[in-house]
């Protein structure tokens, strides 16, 4: 079983960058599609990013589509995403997941299973 770990959260201001960071142990890393989704308080987890487990396939939501990227190391079984030009909509809690099944495309929320904790990102205006 997979066990996830997120952290690079923080306060920043409008227009600023984080990268956040997934650390994952207890699993083959590297045969998985990864994810990340956030959520806000009262709204449903949106699913932001995706990528197949073999790092050629790349999926955003249209709200993060140019300003947010992911990638992954398997080397370090470690998943990051990068986010440049946050706004304060971005304003959420983080996290990293990983498909239930190897060799995916990371394109489907429903895939999913595996999430970490979380990290708070906080953007002000």
């Amino acid at each position: 079983q997979v066990q996830l770990v997120e952290s690079g959260g923080g306060l920043v201001q409008a227009g600023g960058s984080l990268r956040l960071s997934c650390i994952a142990s207890g699993g083959t890393f590297s045969r998985y599609a990864v994810g990340w989704f956030r959520q806000t308080p009262g709204q449903d987890r949106r699913f932001l990013a995706g990528m197949s487990w073999d790092g050629r396939t790349k999926y955003y939501e249209d709200s993060v589509k140019g300003r947010f990227t992911i990638s992954k190391d398997n080397a370090n079984n470690t998943m990051y995403l990068q986010m440049n030009n946050l706004k304060p909509e971005d304003t959420a809690v983080y996290q990293c997941a990983v498909e239930r099944r190897p060799y995916g495309l990371g394109k489907f929320p429903r895939d999913f299973g595996t999430r970490g904790q979380g990290t708070q990102v906080t953007v002000s205006s």
